[in-house]
């Protein structure tokens, strides 16, 4: 049999290999026809423990169930774990990633967001549910990236008449940029967590201390924009028991309908996060080395192991860091702008959660999908001209309760570095009434899908409540690598 063929079965692992040419040698040699020998070789790999006493193929047999038990053999699936896809125009990149994610044993279902673009394992958008396993990368590097939104007691007006002030509060209170702390570190208790679930977490908790607060870089964001209320708004709560918030205080959003202020704001778990990813990938891309390239970055852990019990406590400790970034971030603005908090939303994605579907348990990951169960407030971003949607879930079975994290990308940083200047940026920026404070080229609006045709993909997953518009924007300056 050829290379190309042991390693579709599964059998591509160097040691394994070489003993099933070995073995597929002397059963040939013995007389047994190739076709024959690869039926037979399908049947070893999906129940080797039946050719233990095989004269030829016993050894064979053996060595992959010894591997097996290891955690380190690849077994190909009969039939795809199944998954439905919204919108139509959606990078076909994404969909091979999403098929491929679904091909991985332990998945269950899936589902592919109509913002959906490629990323590392599962695509930006896709959601995977799994069976007692967790998938680093199908998290992804910026665990529990969170979306937040405070409506603010100041008239909207101040957006003209304090605009001076405005952006100095957003220059003063925020740090942009990969590396980017605080001289003055700031306080929360989430530094009263136990930090010691993980040895990840633990030698970076002074790292983490000196960057709370911050926002990072890529596509992250704090901004002053005005709220337009539909309708009057009452406060809605899950039907599930599904801790989904993760934040300080479940979020509330009653108002009547008209125009507010209100500040947005984008990030994740920062540098800390990112080390989690990068250590617990590299264990369960170890663990399972027969996984095909193509498998290679949805590498899992078992949730019965060690090492997935730290990551899962690791993962959610980085939830609890993530939401109090943006805690301190809303609270010190309005605290230097004199102002009250009126309503509050806040959701994240790139996670796990343990949910129940089918009245099957399973670990649902959302990467770059956020969730919408009946009831669930979130707040689906569009870009820096663009308006963002506040939502409440529907709770579609068949998207795992899931929507789009927001507009979604059209194309590369590169490519939009070598597509766009920042003069036709600015011109159209100034159209929209919107002022950047810092940014790179790389994340202007006309990078990002437009957000109504997102909306319009998943009528079925969430109902708009709010509609905001950025009006004053800040992100990380330009050439700062993205950490998103």
């Amino acid at each position: 049999m050829k290379k190309r063929e042991l390693i579709k079965l599964g059998l591509g692992r160097k040691d394994v290999a070489a003993l099933a040419q070995k073995s597929v040698g002397a059963a040939i040699a013995a007389g047994v026809g190739k076709q024959a020998i690869r039926r037979r070789m399908r049947d070893l790999v999906e129940t080797p423990t039946s050719f233990f006493a095989d004269e030829h193929l016993g050894d064979l047999a053996r060595t992959l169930a010894e591997s097996r038990v290891e955690g380190h053999a690849y077994i190909p699936r009969r039939n795809p774990a199944p998954y439905r896809r919204w919108g139509d125009d959606v990078d076909e990149q994404a969909v091979d990633q999403m098929r491929n994610a679904c091909q991985v044993p332990v998945a269950a279902r899936g589902a592919l967001m109509p913002d959906a673009h490629v990323g590392y394992g599962l695509p930006i958008g896709g959601v995977l549910a799994t069976r007692n396993a967790v998938i680093p990368y199908a998290v992804g590097v910026d665990i529990a990236c969170r979306m937040k939104m405070t409506v603010l007691d100041l008239p909207v007006t101040a957006l003209g008449g304090m605009r001076d002030r405005l952006v100095k509060t957003l220059e003063r209170e925020t740090r942009f940029g990969l590396g980017a702390e605080f001289r003055d570190r700031r306080e929360h208790d989430v530094l009263d967590a136990d930090w010691s679930v993980s040895p990840v977490t633990e030698r970076f908790k002074d790292k983490a201390w000196r960057q709370l607060g911050s926002s990072g870089s890529g596509n992250h964001f704090v901004e002053f924009g005005e709220l337009e209320v539909f309708t009057r708004t009452e406060q809605v709560e899950a039907e599930d028991d599904v801790d989904r918030s993760i934040g300080e205080q479940p979020s509330r959003f009653v108002l009547e309908p008209g125009r507010y202020l209100a500040l947005l704001s984008h990030s994740g778990s920062r540098g800390v996060g990112a080390s989690v990813c990068q250590h617990y990938s590299k264990l369960a891309m170890n663990r399972h080395r027969d996984l095909p390239k193509q498998l290679k970055h949805l590498a899992w852990l078992d949730l019965d192991s060690e090492a997935g019990q730290e990551y899962w406590q690791a993962m959610n400790l980085m939830g609890l860091y993530a939401a109090a970034n943006h805690a301190l971030i809303h609270r010190h603005i309005a605290k230097a702008l004199g102002a009250s908090v009126l309503a509050d939303v806040e959701n994240h994605h790139n996670f796990a959660w343990a949910e129940t579907h089918d009245d099957e348990p399973l670990i649902v990951h959302r990467k770059g999908a956020t969730p919408a169960a009946a009831g669930d407030l979130g707040v689906i971003p569009g870009s820096m001209a663009h308006p963002a949607y506040v939502v409440v879930g529907r709770g579609e079975p068949a998207s795992l309760e899931s929507a789009s994290h927001g507009a979604g990308r059209v194309m590369s940083r590169k490519r939009a570095k070598q597509t766009f200047t920042w003069s036709e940026a600015k011109k159209f920026l100034a159209e929209r009434e919107v002022e950047v404070l810092s940014a790179g080229l790389d994340e202007i609006p006309m990078v990002y899908r437009d957000i109504d045709d997102v909306m319009a993909a998943q009528t079925d997953l969430v109902e708009p409540l709010a509609r905001f518009f950025p009006r004053i924007v800040k992100m990380a300056p330009p050439g700062e690598r993205a950490e998103d």
